[in-house]
């Protein structure tokens, strides 16, 4: 992507972000209003990492401004586990997709954006010259699928431990 192109998606986005309801506003929407500003198909994997780099820039800039939510935001990172289940700040693939955390050497959980949609992706993964790439082997679900997940955790974790005092 050349200089003068980066340059123009960097100053949209920034604009958009400045005007925009950070509340409401999502990256698959910058990048939407950015495209249509630009005339630029944002899309394509290099152009979607950079617009992710520009809203990242953006947002540690504003976090920045503001002392006291940077205290409570290190406190939360502080809580988060390390090791290999532990997240890594702001970690992407080469599709631009969040990395959450990594499982095991060829298992991850990523956000990744698709149609529009959010999804939270646990998925196996191989090398292929140099590139981690996805296989088939695993699962993306919505936001809603995600919440129904996360509300039923504790059962089954409760049907595990079962399971396992049965053995």
């Amino acid at each position: 992507m050349e200089n003068e192109t980066k340059q123009k998606i960097e100053r949209t986005v920034r604009e958009i972000l400045k005007e925009s309801d950070m509340k409401e506003m999502t990256e698959f929407k910058v990048r939407k209003l950015a495209s249509e500003r630009l005339g630029i198909d944002l899309s394509e994997p290099s152009h979607k990492s950079y617009v992710r780099v520009v809203v990242n820039s953006f947002l540690d800039e504003e976090r920045s401004k503001c002392p006291e939510e940077k205290e409570e935001e290190k406190e939360e990172e502080d809580g988060g586990g390390g090791g290999k289940g532990g997240r890594r700040s702001n970690e992407f693939d080469d599709d631009g997709d969040l990395i959450i955390c990594r499982l095991s050497d060829k298992r991850r959980v990523t956000i990744q954006e698709f149609k529009g949609k959010t999804l939270v992706s646990i998925r196996e993964y191989y090398k292929k010259d140099g590139k981690e790439l996805p296989t088939s082997k695993g699962i993306s679900l919505t936001d809603e699928q995600w919440s129904t997940f996360k509300k039923n955790i504790p059962a089954i974790e409760k049907a595990v431990k079962k399971m396992e005092s049965r053995v």
